[in-house]
């Protein structure tokens, strides 16, 4: 349900509405076309809009998420952990997928109860490792806010050993495979105001968490791990929130890495974020 639905209710023109809120008819008229939406707005310009309505900032947003990314699980704290708990073996094993490193999920599941397993390469048993370390820590904070400090020290963990550097933005140049884009040197305080933007938006926790798997894996901010810590970074702000758990299942991983490679190319995470929300996203029913 956009603003156009309003109006009809309501029997008011874009133009008047545009004059009682005080906000340019274009925006007004954007958002209703659908052509914008309010997850793209000012939190300033939402209030304003929501006010003339008589409706709640919240309302408002869950309307027009009907249409977009609502929120697919609603979990309490004990069932989110016990969510966590109970397949982060399997995320870490996605993990694995994603860099298209040769191990099976039963190898991942024996190295991770401290099994030693013939046929792994030592370097993809210490990726195993390093991730199990990350989602140790996940789970330790579990009630702490993500930031990019956060972020950091997941890429820590993730990228130990692995990387000319661990748990620090990247700052040279790196290529990417079956692609032509090449990612910017990342900045701090950029970088900081991209998440910032995210977190703070008025979009529900589950489009949240896949805007900040794009993000990471766009920007590629760090030198190694980026879609391990990216994946991290999405599933802590899931699983705090209580909406389940993104992880790539097999079945879906080809066409995940021609959606990834689709967006490096492009620059539209659109079609990512639809395949994640529809296909990667799962919780306890």
């Amino acid at each position: 349900m956009n603003i156009k639905h309003y109006l009809l209710d309501i029997g008011m023109s874009i133009t008047e509405f545009s004059n009682k809120c005080g906000l340019p008819y274009s925006t007004i008229a954007e958002l209703a076309n659908g052509k914008k939406t309010l997850s793209k707005c000012t939190a300033g310009t939402v209030y304003r809009i929501a006010k003339e309505l008589g409706i709640s900032v919240e309302s408002l947003l869950e309307k027009e998420n009907d249409l977009m990314y609502p929120n697919k699980y609603t979990l309490d704290k004990k069932t989110s952990l016990f969510l966590a708990k109970k397949y982060w073996d399997q995320n870490v094993y996605c993990g694995m997928k994603m860099e298209n490193r040769n191990i099976t999920f039963p190898q991942t599941k024996t190295i991770l109860e401290g099994i030693n397993v013939s046929g792994v390469t030592l370097d993809d048993i210490t990726a195993v490792l390093n991730m199990r370390d990350a989602w140790k820590y996940m789970l330790d904070t579990f009630d702490s806010k993500l930031d990019l400090k956060y972020i950091l020290k997941l890429n820590s963990f993730i990228s130990r050993n692995e990387s000319l550097g661990w748990g620090v933005l990247r700052k040279g140049s790196v290529g990417i495979s079956g692609s032509n884009y090449k990612p910017p040197v990342p900045e701090k305080n950029e970088v900081e105001r991209a998440i910032n933007e995210i977190l703070l938006s008025y979009k529900t926790s589950t489009e949240k968490a896949i805007d900040i798997f794009c993000l990471i894996t766009y920007k590629q901010l760090f030198w190694d791990g980026n879609k391990r810590t990216a994946i991290c970074a999405a599933n802590k702000i899931l699983l705090s929130s209580g909406n389940g758990m993104i992880t790539i299942k097999d079945n879906v991983m080809f066409e995940f890495n021609e959606l990834l490679c689709r967006m490096y190319n492009t620059g539209d995470k659109e079609e990512l974020k639809k395949f994640i929300y529809e296909k990667a996203i799962f919780g306890l029913d």
